[in-house]
């Protein structure tokens, strides 16, 4: 109960009908020549090994989002989505730093052991990221 008598409800269980946020199919946007996990040089990406702690971790947050919705429909204190608005996005920068480390520890790496222009695009791609990630 918040203090002015509402109840706040815990939204981040995850809803039996959630799915993954990446579609199986081929095609489908992220980039990459050869879906899933692999881009058009056949480099695999640093998250591929914990992908499905990420995609737990984004349909945890997917059901915060749904609850969030329920949260206002049902006219629910101000205070009460402000704090579970901050939880999610909590729970979001926690995925991005994550991802963020990986990306550093494997694609980074391995571009700056290539060296050459590879390397530099690399860190800058990173370097954008990460001030996108500080200004957020």
């Amino acid at each position: 109960m918040s203090e002015h008598g509402t109840e706040v409800q815990d939204v981040t269980e995850v809803p039996d009908d959630a799915r993954g946020l990446v579609p199986a199919a081929s095609g489908c946007g992220c980039g990459g020549g050869g879906c899933h996990g692999e881009d058009a040089d056949g480099h695999q990406h640093g998250y591929i090994t914990a992908k499905d702690n990420y995609q737990r971790r984004l349909r945890r947050i997917e059901g915060q989002a749904r609850g969030l919705q329920r949260m206002v429909d049902e006219e629910k204190y101000c205070i009460d989505i402000l704090t579970q608005i901050s939880a999610m996005t909590k729970a979001l920068q926690s995925v991005a730093l994550e991802l963020l480390e990986d990306h550093m520890a494997h694609c980074v790496v391995a571009a700056a052991r290539e060296g050459g222009a590879a390397a530099e695009e690399k860190m800058q791609e990173a370097s954008e990221a990460i001030a996108r990630l500080v200004r957020s």
